[in-house]
């Protein structure tokens, strides 16, 4: 298998496994809003929002990820997931001054996802096992 291959490979499950931790996250939204409030209130200080909210986003952020997945508008879809995990990570400075404390330890692991995603954006054109894989392919 040749270096692009290999490559391609690698980027794909990147893709994957950073679009199933953020599935997972948008599903909350949808199953327990409740909790996504809780969240958003701790991490954002924003409070107040109800159900609705969290499914209009959650339903945004799910079109995001398909795009993402299928690697749609790279430029963008590989972007937007990025910032929007940069912004989750940063948000939880405070757990990672204190890693002792609770399950503060598990806050960590965003960080190599970070980078999956950092690595994602700016690979993006050679991320060839997409929904436009082939056309990108035959133009490069």
């Amino acid at each position: 298998m040749n270096l692009q291959k290999r490559l391609s490979w690698a980027l794909l499950f990147l893709r994957l496994s950073v679009f199933l931790v953020m599935l997972m996250w948008t599903l909350d939204k949808f199953i327990r809003p409740e909790h996504a409030g809780g969240v958003f209130a701790h991490f954002y200080s924003v409070a107040g929002l109800g159900a609705s909210t969290f499914l209009v986003l959650g339903s945004i952020e799910l079109l995001l990820l398909l795009a993402f997945v299928a690697g749609f508008a790279r430029r963008f879809s590989y972007g937007a997931v990025l910032l929007l995990h940069a912004g989750s990570t940063l948000s939880s400075w405070h757990q990672y001054l204190h890693p002792d404390e609770g399950v503060n330890l598990l806050f960590f692991a965003a960080w190599p996802m970070l980078a999956a995603c950092v690595a994602l954006y700016l690979l993006r054109d050679s991320d060839s096992i997409t929904l436009d894989g082939a056309k990108h392919a035959a133009r490069t």
